[in-house]
């Protein structure tokens, strides 16, 4: 995989300064219109290294990579926050005016509907989408430019950020104690990566099928 896709990789890259490249990462990911990078397994493997339960070969890689425990546990949360409130204002100020009636792809109806849908389903959307590569730095932009509440906007992206942020550190620091874990790292990659598209799939599976019935219906 891409040098940039790869955590240790990644990691490596930083140096000394792992730990607010780490940082970086997740700021840009959680809103700043950078959506192909590794958040996921990125902060597994940042816990991993926490616990100090690198392999011989990648411990190497991210010797450099210093990471204590409690500063992810603080640290990662405050910068997935901090993206998702910039995607907000991205969206609010700027993403209006990215649709136009007769535009081919952003058209305005679909501002009205991302609207309407923020309105019935907004809180649990910006939720969970910080489980999911590509929707999470993409949800806060439409709900800034759907004029989402920003209180509520606010409440939910700070939960979705402690959750998901300090919940892949802790699993990756916990399972990082078993040396099975250790010896099946990229599997557990792909799986994280496997498991993170799935709602994606479900997503695009249920309106194929709806857009489907429609078409039958309409022909009968």
């Amino acid at each position: 995989m891409p040098g940039f896709m790869d955590p240790f990789t990644l990691i490596g890259y930083f140096g000394a300064f792992a730990f607010w490249g780490l940082l970086i990462v997740i700021f840009i990911e959680s809103g700043v219109l950078f959506p192909v990078l590794p958040g996921d397994s990125l902060l597994f493997v940042a816990g991993l290294i926490a616990a100090g339960s690198a392999t011989a070969e990648h411990a190497q890689q991210v010797a450099d990579a210093n990471f204590k425990l409690w500063y992810l546990l603080i640290g990662v949360p405050i910068a997935g926050i901090l993206g998702g409130q910039v995607g907000y204002w991205v969206g609010r100020l700027a993403g209006t005016s990215m649709f136009k009636p007769d535009a081919r792809f952003l058209k305005e109806k679909y501002l009205l509907e991302a609207h309407e849908f923020f309105e019935k389903r907004g809180p649990f959307t910006i939720f969970i989408a910080r489980f999911v590569p590509i929707v999470r730095t993409l949800a806060p932009i439409v709900a800034g430019a759907a004029r989402m509440k920003y209180a509520l906007f606010s409440a939910y992206n700070v939960i979705g950020a402690i959750v998901w942020g300090a919940g892949i550190v802790l699993l990756g620091y916990w399972l990082g104690s078993f040396t099975i874990i250790q010896k099946l790292i990229e599997p557990i990659f792909i799986l994280i990566v496997l498991v993170s598209v799935l709602p994606m799939v479900w997503e695009w599976y249920k309106r194929r099928k709806n857009t489907s019935q429609g078409a039958v219906s309409d022909a009968a």
